[in-house]
């Protein structure tokens, strides 16, 4: 039998509630898998294969993409809780009654979502260049509205700016993070339409919207939860990964030095590890 890596995983498809969700799996098929939530705009080759792999040689890792999203059928919801309505459908649909999951950037919103609507289903959860609702410079903050209004000749040069810090080190991880993230030649994703940046952009506006008590939600995430963060993330504000972790009753911080929103690209070996523990923990 074949052993899929990031590469050579196929993608299949699933269909609930109207939806065809596009997936991968692949990795060891041992304990609990490990769902990926990815960050605005991204699909399933947006991913590091080497943090999938990586975390793929102790479990097995799923990538998918939620409604409206590259390869998979339906719309955007314009509100988190909708999209974690979405990946809640599609785990179901996989037959899984319990998981782990992985939210990066706005994936980690709605894992928190996933978490809060059901806590059946999520065993543990890692939130990476994370912020709560109503957080500090949420939806953005001067420096983030500059890269999202900036034009850019090239979509790479974006992401550098967005995910690491002005530093030669971390402008040299960010360019080999593009290699390994582009490596993938066959059977790519679709790429994302027009109509995915405004709904995820509408409902990053809704979560900067405050809803009772400041942080109060939080209190009801009771699962174990990992916050990874960069130290200078400035798409999400650091402090918002120590709100976080304040006011999560069962979370641990890790902050990546010279790192930015990225972390987990610039210091994927580092951030597997970390993982790892915590998972195994």
């Amino acid at each position: 039998m074949e052993i899929y890596t990031h590469h050579t995983a196929p993608t299949q498809f699933v269909e609930a509630y109207g939806v065809r969700f596009a997936y991968r799996r692949f990795g060891k098929k041992e304990g609990l898998p490990l769902v990926f939530i990815p960050h605005i705009l991204g699909n399933m080759d947006s991913w590091d294969p080497s943090v999938t792999d990586g975390l793929a040689q102790g479990r097995e890792v799923i990538l998918f993409n939620n409604a409206g999203i590259a390869s998979s059928s339906g719309e955007v919801p314009t509100t988190f809780a909708e999209m974690a309505k979405g990946a809640g459908v599609f785990i179901d649909a996989l037959g899984l009654t319990k998981v782990d999951v992985l939210g990066f950037s706005i994936g980690s919103m709605i894992a928190q979502n996933v978490a809060l609507e059901r806590p059946d289903l999520v065993r543990k959860l890692v939130i990476v260049g994370s912020g709560p609702r109503n957080g500090d410079g949420i939806p953005l903050n001067p420096q983030s509205q500059a890269i999202f209004t900036n034009k850019y000749g090239n979509l790479d040069d974006f992401w550098i700016d967005g995910f690491f810090t002005a530093s030669p080190e971390s402008q040299a991880a960010g360019r080999t993070f593009l290699k390994r993230r582009d490596a993938r030649v066959e059977n790519r994703d679709t790429p994302i339409n027009e109509k995915v940046q405004p709904a995820q952009f509408a409902a990053l506006t809704e979560w900067g919207n405050p809803v009772g008590e400041r942080f109060a939600y939080l209190k009801n995430i009771r699962i174990p939860v990992l916050v990874a963060g960069g130290k200078s993330d400035i798409i999400f504000y650091t402090i918002n990964s120590f709100y976080l972790e304040q006011n999560l009753p069962n979370a641990q911080l890790i902050l990546y030095p010279d790192a930015a929103h990225g972390s987990l690209f610039q210091y994927p070996a580092l951030f597997v590890e970390h993982t790892n523990l915590f998972l195994r923990g």
